[in-house]
């Protein structure tokens, strides 16, 4: 049978009961449940085989991307420390596990629930169906190539390698391949995540993109007045530090440098929000 799952075969319907049509294919029956069309003993059908959560035989005919030879996308439903994570790829009666073999050594970089991977098929020995990630060979060629004009445009990527140097994405709606520095996020995102990245330069030597995760400056500085003022707020209106306190104080109490604490309370006090003096700082009523 090993030579046969995760593959699309086609066999003889041989015989049937309330439930299931019995398709041959090899000397091997599969069930077929008779919710997926109407068929007759001898009968030549079509479908995809694989065996349900209790190992038994069974073909169906909807389409299945992905195969031992195909790709298709996957989404996690399920992460076991133990054993991997579990792809739900469009069967109601099974799942496939991408073994923690190849997932990544960080158990905090591996796929969450909801996450997608593009995997294709493989079958052991003992005939149990495990799923592979495609690797960067298979993007490059899946993918087209980006153009030189999208700067800052915001677009969904999906992590699919994780190196050193940086993330490497596939952004679904554009068919087009992108590259994460390690200084343009603010935390490096897990195997499967969708992110959104913003473009933020064209590599002409493969047409692919740059991007980042992190927002404008002007975005960021917004971010960073609207902290301040949420501390302010939740401490009576007033904190002892100003323009003038020390970049350890301020990293410790924002997480910011000194330069963007001072950027923030410059436009909180243009917009007339704030004022300071040597004491600190002071909400506007």
């Amino acid at each position: 049978m090993n030579h046969l799952l995760a593959s699309v075969i086609t066999g003889m319907v041989t015989d049937e009961n309330e439930k299931n049509y019995f398709v041959q294919k090899d000397g091997i029956t599969f069930a077929l449940d008779k919710s997926e069309g109407l068929h007759h003993i001898g009968d030549m059908v079509s479908g995809f085989a694989y065996t349900d959560t209790l190992q038994k035989a069974r073909l169906t005919t909807k389409e299945i991307a992905t195969t031992r030879t195909t790709y298709g996308w996957g989404v996690v439903t399920e992460v076991r420390r133990d054993l991997g994570i579990f792809l739900d790829i469009g069967l109601e009666d099974k799942q496939f596990v991408v073994s923690l073999d190849v997932l990544p050594e960080l158990k905090e970089l591996w796929p969450k629930k909801g996450d997608k991977l593009y995997v294709r098929l493989e079958v052991d020995k003992k005939d149990r169906i495990w799923a592979l990630p495609a690797d960067q060979e298979v993007f490059q060629k899946m993918a087209g190539p980006a153009y030189n004009n999208m700067q800052n445009q915001t677009w969904p990527a999906i992590v699919y390698r994780l190196k050193l140097s940086g993330t490497f994405v596939y952004l679904p709606e554009n068919n087009m391949l992108g590259f994460i520095h390690p200084s343009e996020r603010f935390a490096e995102p897990r195997l499967g995540e969708v992110v959104k990245a913003r473009v933020i330069g064209f590599r002409e030597v493969d047409r692919t993109l740059n991007l980042s995760l992190k927002p404008r400056s002007f975005e960021m500085l917004e971010n960073d007045a609207q902290m301040i003022l949420t501390y302010l707020e939740a401490n009576g209106g007033f904190m002892t530090l100003n323009d003038k306190s020390s970049p350890e104080d301020i990293k410790e109490t924002f997480g910011i440098s000194k330069g963007q604490f001072k950027k923030a309370l410059g436009g909180l006090m243009k917009a007339k929000k704030i004022k300071q003096d040597e004491l600190g700082t002071e909400l506007i009523d």
